[in-house]
This record gives structure tokens, sequence and C-alpha cells, in this order.
């Protein structure tokens, strides 16, 4: 019973210490000081859920210790432990909840992340959908030395794992200088064990915006935890008593503790394990949740892993970069007779990276030359967009951008180990062969670094990209033969179905109508199937009866009835990854669109994080929506309620990203010149007054004040 009593007594300190904090707080600051963790709408998120209980003031935290007192049984059955573990893990945010009384930004200037917001949450859906991110080790240190940690947190990276470090291994990440952050999924929580508060939270928002598991619903959130969220825990030896508590809340989740302390300890098979050689701990815990992991070889000089797709690579960190709005650059990918293709060869003409200055600005084009039996050409510009996250995934390189504005940045740390031009062919003929083998035969690369021929190239190039732009244009919901379902989300969101067609596109804004198609030709039986459209029951709000029986056996019957252009009617549902959420204005009868990337708050007197739980989970929300950024210029965006003209309100930097596209849809749908003008932005109306909306609106006389209200 020793391994009990190690539980009951680490849960007894940890709540001591959140009882201590909770009191020492409501003393300085009063019962009725208000409590708001930043950025999220789930209040503190443990307590919500495992409580139900929305604590917004001090005194209402103060009145929670009870609540989680009574979680913390005794009794010396498993039942106890893990109850008592779930119970360690709210006492550690309450702890943590604490410091965010008088300041939102506690960890501001220190080297700790702290909370996570609620974008950051939806920022992870896409990438654990796709298998980008396979699963999350919480790493409690230090290790055993600073090169061992740095070994075995570069071996989580290369494999794709999302890395929480808590402790002392912090300072030893920053002992070997190893970039850190929440986009390169490597991220320093706190110095202290009730940090775990943090990634709980963080866990159950998971559950609350992708499985739409209900507050309260304690048996709903452990089947969601341990089905569809594969993480488990390193903890280096002396494991404190602490420790050990939250490490049962952590195997009541469904996440093995894998540490090589044996003080009053056993092992528990896939759920605690003991293992001294903690070198061999990746396969260790990776084989405890049962992941599996397909690591594509690439012959470069440097790391490659999904870990890195979010590095950014200053000025004073670079040393050569391509750049498209400077200087002739591109990306393109051709079909080719297998005759005209010799495998796997990667030509660069031109020189070498060695060969141009620190800080040059290079002309770099490279064009993949492909074969196959199952290939298509409508196939080209889905490998393209491809390309932004393979070569984001070397470490020490940055891309953005597409076509003929791309931009890459190479490190000098790459430089340093040795990376050249030639390994960027490497990376897209590996990943090319990998991801589509199933239509490609044969691939080639070439890569030409000269000035005068890339201009040249970049004339022909363009003239392949402005025909494929108009082939697109000829594409309609209507000109289609079929629609496609998207399902890829139910990985976390059992009973979301996308349609995809060719005026709107997934929600998650990275799987267009082409984009379907081809993962429908590369894997019939996969998650993306064809929805046929011979039925329509009513064109204005697009009711199909086909796409009622595809949303209905592929939820599983969650759904009965999906329209394509309402926002009212039955709308399409959201899983909690989409890139924007639009709702509907009262007082103007318009609809405001606001991004996971834009903190502030809306006229709507909401902010994402607010908005977004009003959908998600695969739920119906009329007057709310998910959905791509792209879908705001397509000419069936809220076609049932008038359409573009009902967007009143955007943030400022998504309304310069598609300004060009809404203004080319409102000339042609309703002759209206510069409509982006039109549309507040939160340097006009910033306050979340919807009177200071209106009174804008009315001043620079937006068509939206002259439609017929809604009827909602």
């Amino acid at each position: 019973m020793a391994l009990f009593e190690r539980v009951f007594r680490g849960s007894d300190e940890m709540f001591a210490k959140a009882e201590a904090e909770v009191n020492a707080i409501v003393a300085k600051v009063g019962r009725d000081a208000p409590l708001n963790m930043p950025n999220t709408a789930y209040y503190l998120a443990c307590i919500y859920a495992y409580i139900g209980k929305k604590v917004t003031t001090t005194g209402e935290l103060q009145d929670a210790l009870q609540d989680v007192k009574a979680m913390m049984l005794r009794e010396p059955r498993t039942k106890s432990i893990f109850w008592s573990g779930v119970g360690t893990a709210i006492a550690a945010e309450m702890i943590e909840a604490c410091k965010y009384v008088e300041t939102p930004t506690p960890y501001e200037g220190t080297k700790y992340h702290g909370h996570f917001s609620d974008a950051e949450v939806r920022e992870l859906g896409v990438p654990l959908v796709t298998n980008d991110i396979p699963g999350f080790v919480v790493m409690i240190g230090p290790a055993p030395s600073t090169e061992e940690a740095v070994e075995i947190v570069k071996g989580y990276q290369s494999r794709g794992i999302f890395v929480f470090l808590i402790g002392g291994i912090i300072d030893q990440m920053y002992e070997a200088g190893i970039n850190m952050g929440f986009p390169v999924r490597l991220v320093p929580v706190t110095d202290e064990i009730w940090g775990v508060g943090h990634i709980i939270s963080l866990v159950t928002r998971t559950a609350m915006i992708f499985g739409n598991v209900q507050p309260g619903d304690w048996d709903g959130f452990h089947k969601y935890t341990f089905d569809r969220i594969n993480a488990f825990v390193n903890a280096y030896a002396p494991v404190a008593d602490i420790t050990v508590a939250c490490g049962a809340g952590a195997i009541k989740l469904g996440f093995p503790v894998i540490t090589n302390d044996t003080d009053d300890m056993w092992s528990v098979p896939k759920s605690l394990v003991i293992n001294t050689d903690t070198k061999d701990w990746i396969d260790t815990s990776l084989e405890a949740r049962g992941i599996k992991i397909k690591v594509t070889k690439i012959d470069i000089p440097v790391a490659f892993s999904t870990a890195y797709e979010g590095e950014i690579i200053r000025k004073a960190d670079m040393q050569v970069e391509i750049d498209g709005s400077r200087v002739d650059c591109f990306e393109l990918v051709q079909t080719k007779d297998a005759t005209e293709i010799e495998d796997h060869k990667i030509e660069v003409i031109g020189p070498e990276i060695d060969e141009f200055p620190e800080g040059s600005k290079i002309s770099v084009s490279y064009t993949v030359e492909v074969a196959g039996k199952g290939m298509q050409t409508d196939f080209e510009s889905v490998f393209e967009r491809k390309f932004h996250s393979y070569l984001n995934c070397v470490e020490g390189l940055m891309h953005t951008g597409q076509r003929d504005m791309i931009r890459i940045r190479i490190s000098k740390v790459d430089y340093e180990a040795g990376f050249k031009f030639k390994h960027i062919g490497e990376v897209l003929y590996a990943k090319i062969m990998s991801d589509f083998d199933t239509v490609v035969d044969k691939c080639q690369v070439k890569i030409v670094v000269d000035a005068e021929k890339n201009k040249e190239l970049r004339a022909e190039a363009n003239k392949i990209f402005d025909k494929r732009d108009e082939r697109l244009k000829s594409m309609t919901d209507e000109s289609v033969p079929v629609f496609y379902s998207c399902i890829m989300c139910q990985a976390f969101s059992p009973s979301h179905v996308c349609v995809v067609t060719p005026e709107r596109l997934g929600l998650c804004g990275a799987v267009s109508w082409l984009d379907a198609k081809a993962t429908n030709e590369l894997d019939p039986t996969g998650p993306c199937q064809v929805v046929t459209k011979e039925k329509c029951l009513d064109e204005r709000v697009g009711r199909y009866e086909d796409v009622d029986e595809v949303v209905y056996n592929l939820s599983h019957g969650a759904l009965e009835h999906v329209t394509l252009y309402s926002l009212l009617e039955d709308p399409m549902t959201s899983c909690g990854c989409f890139e924007c959420i639009c709702g509907i204005e009262p007082c103007t009868m318009g609809v405001v669109i606001t991004t996971r990337e834009y903190a502030g708050i809306t006229p709507l007197g909401m902010t994402f994080s607010e908005m977004a739980s009003m959908t998600g989970g695969g739920v119906q929300t009329p007057g709310f929506m998910g959905h791509g950024k792209h879908y705001i210029a397509s000419k069936k965006f809220l076609k049932a309620e008038g359409g573009l003209k009902r967007l009143v309100w955007l943030p400022s930097e998504l309304k310069e990203q598609i300004r060009d596209k809404i203004n080319a849809t409102a000339k042609e749908l309703y002759d209206i010149d510069n409509f982006a003008d039109f549309i507040a932005d939160e340097t006009t109306c910033g306050t979340g007054d919807p009177e200071e909306l209106v009174n804008y609106l009315a001043e620079i006389g937006h068509p939206v004040l002259e439609m017929e209200p809604m009827d909602i």
C-alpha cells in the first residue's frame, strides 16, 4: 500500500498549497475580485469540466476548494487514488489561477509559458487530425544530464511528438540553447509541478471544444481522453509524492507514466512503467500509449519533423533568402510522361548556397516533375500546396507563400551543418514519393539558381498558373458532377462532417474540392467520399437529399439535415479547428467574422473564444458557424441570407488578406466597388459596442442597412 500512501500524501500536499494560495489571494483582494484566465471561454477549465462550476471570482474559487477536497478520497482502492489524482490536478490549476488575479500575464518576461489560450488549443486540431502531431509527452525533470535531456527531447520532436516541459529540464534546454515555444511544439510550462494544471486545462478544453463533452460528464471526459488524446508522462527520479499524485490523475485520463523511480513504486502494464534505462524512454513511452509512427527518412544534414513547422527564422539568424517579392522565384509541379523522367534525379543548375555571401537574396526556382498511371494534372496544385508544410518541417528553414511569391529563409545553423539547395530537392522528392505513392511512380526535381533563366522560367510558370486559375474560376457548385465529404476531424469530433464543394472549402481552410477529389482518388476508402448531388430540395439554402443521407450516415445519426449556403437553417457543423467563425449581429442584421489569431473583442461583445464556444464538437448552432478564410469571398457565402452584403465587421488583418477577393465578388454580385471599405474593423469599431458599429455603418452607407431583416 506504499504507492497508495504516496498518492494520498501528494494529494494532501497539493491541496494544502492550493488552500493557502487561494486564502491568501482572497485576503489580499477580497472575495469579489474578478478571476479570468486570459483568452478562454471555459473559465477555469478543470473546475468547469469536472465540477461544473464557472469560476469568475476569487470567492467562487475559494468555494470550490471543498469540491476538490471531496474528490480526494482516502480509501485503499484504485478508484480512490485515481480520483485523488484528478483532484490533485484541479488543485494545481487553482494554485496557478491565483497568479492571474492581479495580472493577466504573470509569466511575461520569464522563460515559462503558463496558461494556454483557446486559440492555441484549437490550433492543435488540424495537426492532430492529420497525425502531424501523433501524441503529447509531459516531461518532468531534470534529466540525468543536459546531453541526455537534449537527446530525448530532439528524439520526440523528430517523431512529431508535442513536448511539454516542467521543472529542471527547462533549465537544461536553455543551457543547451534549444529553441522553445508553442510554434515549435516544445513548451516550457512552469518550473513547479503545479504547472500540470495548465496541461490538464488544455486537455479538458480539447474534449469540450472538439468532442462536445459537457461539463460534469466525468465518464465522457475520461472516455474522450483515453480514446482520442495520445499523451503520456516521463517523470525523472527522484519523483516527489506530489508528482506521484499528479501521475495518478494522468493514468486516470489514460496517459501512461514512465519513470525510473523505484521508491515504493510498482509497474502496472500500459499505465505505470518502471524503466531505469532513461535513454530507452521514447520507445517505451510510445509502446505504452500504443502510438505507431511512420518516419520518412530523408537524406539531409539537419532534422526533419513536423515539430519545426512553426519555426521562425529571424533576419539576424538567416544565411540566405529566396524571396519572390524581390527576385524571380517560383515553385511548380508538372506532370510528365514516364519516359521523360529519371527517378530521384536532383539537379541544381547554378551555384550552391556556399557560393553566396551571408545575407544574399537569391533567385531560385524548383520544378518537381512527376509521372504515374494514376497522376492527373488536377493534382499538381494539390502537391504544390503541400510544399509549404514539407519545407517548414526542415529544422532551421522557413517557407511562406506559394507559386511565384515564395519566400524561404535558410538559417546560419543549417548552412554550417552543410545544408544545400539540393537538399530542398531531397525533401520534396522523399515526401512526394511517400505521400502520393499511389499515383506517382517516378519523380525528379530541377532547381535553378540563375536570375536570367528564372526570369524566363517564371513567365512560363505564370502561364501555367493562369491556365489553372481560369479552370478554377469556371468550377462552380453547379458545374461539377459531385461534391465530397471530409471526416478527417472525426478523430477528435466524432459527429462532425464537412461537405466540400468548389465554392465552399473545408472549414479548416486546408481542404479544397480539388484536395478532397485527390484524397478520394488516392484513398477511395479514406476520409473524403463522393457525395452525389442529384436530389436538390432547395437551391436557395443548398439543401440536397443526397447530402442529408451522407451526413446522417457519416455522423452516426447525430445529424439529419445540413444546408450548404445558410447560417440559420441547419448550418454545417464545426469540429473546432476552423480558421474563422461568424455570428449574427442583431442590431444591424449583419454578420461579424473573427479569426483564431484575433484576440480582441468583436461588436457582438464576444471574443473569438467566446463565439467559438457557441459551436464546435459537431453540433449545429443556427446563427454561428465555423468556416475557412477564403470561403468569405465565395459567391455562395451565406447565399440564403443575402450573401457577402451581410458582412459588417472583420479584423483588419483578415480584411487585408482577402480584400481583393471580396472586392471582386461584391463587384460581380452587386456591382459595388471597393466593398472592403464598407466593412468595419477594430480600428473603426473596436470597443465591442454595437451602437458604435451601427453609427459607423450608417455613416459609410453600408448596403446591409437596406436589406430585409433576417428571420431569426
